[in-house]
């Protein structure tokens, strides 16, 4: 999605610009911490927000541009997002 993005608003190809290189950075990182592990819900249903405001704000930006544009780069992915969001939160550890 950040590529997606970073394309159309930045003009890059290939390369993410060093703005959406952070945000794309500082998510990896979060979900690497995540303690729902792979059960982590999708960031709309999560009772916990992990992101700073700043790099919230952000990423919503990204998602709201590059969701609806998935659908024809990468449709299957788009699909497993969209189930994704189905999913039941799970319980705080």
């Amino acid at each position: 999605m950040v590529t997606i993005y970073c394309r159309a608003h930045h003009g890059t190809a290939g390369e993410l610009c060093p703005e959406c290189r952070e945000l794309f950075d500082y998510s990896a990182g979060r979900l690497d911490r995540c303690f729902f592990g792979a059960e982590k819900p999708t960031c709309a249903k999560c009772r916990v927000h992990c992101y700073k405001p700043a790099m919230r704000s952000k990423a919503q930006a990204v998602m709201r541009y590059a969701g609806p544009r998935m659908l024809y780069r990468h449709l299957l992915l788009a699909i497993l997002h969209w189930l994704d969001g189905l999913r039941r939160r799970p319980q705080q550890p």
